[in-house]
């Protein structure tokens, strides 16, 4: 039986592209048997909808198959290979470099000096 399709689902192009990120499994242990393409699928479903891991849908892999592919690709950077190559993919498919080349940062991102309405500017000062 095929469970229902999601809007966050991964397409088929973007799931050939993260399929040769993802880590291979240790040697020696029991062989994966979960589809790795559906482990995805369930985590960017929870991180689009912000439903908690108990709330996935059933139609999914087991929440603790899920969760623990989560924790260990999150611990071993997988999360920001996964970012920067499909980032990188977009930005390629509309004619711009695989690199930003701006940064832009908000007030609530960059630390100030802890005073409500100030911000400190380090300069080069020669004595």
């Amino acid at each position: 039986m095929e469970r229902k399709s999601y809007p966050t689902d991964l397409t088929d192009m973007e799931w050939e592209i993260l399929a040769t990120l993802i880590p291979p499994a240790k040697e020696g242990g029991h062989p994966p048997t979960t589809d790795m393409g559906e482990i995805c699928n369930a985590i960017y479903y929870h991180l689009k909808t912000g439903c908690q891991w108990n709330m996935l849908p059933g139609d999914f892999p087991p929440r603790s198959t899920v969760y623990s592919y989560y924790s260990k690709w999150q611990g071993q950077g997988v999360w920001e290979k996964f970012n920067h190559t499909l980032g990188g993919q977009v930005r390629s498919e509309l004619g711009k470099s695989t690199q930003p080349t701006a940064l832009a940062a908000d007030s609530q991102s960059v630390n100030t000096d802890q005073k409500k309405g100030m911000c400190m500017v380090l300069t080069d000062v020669k004595r």
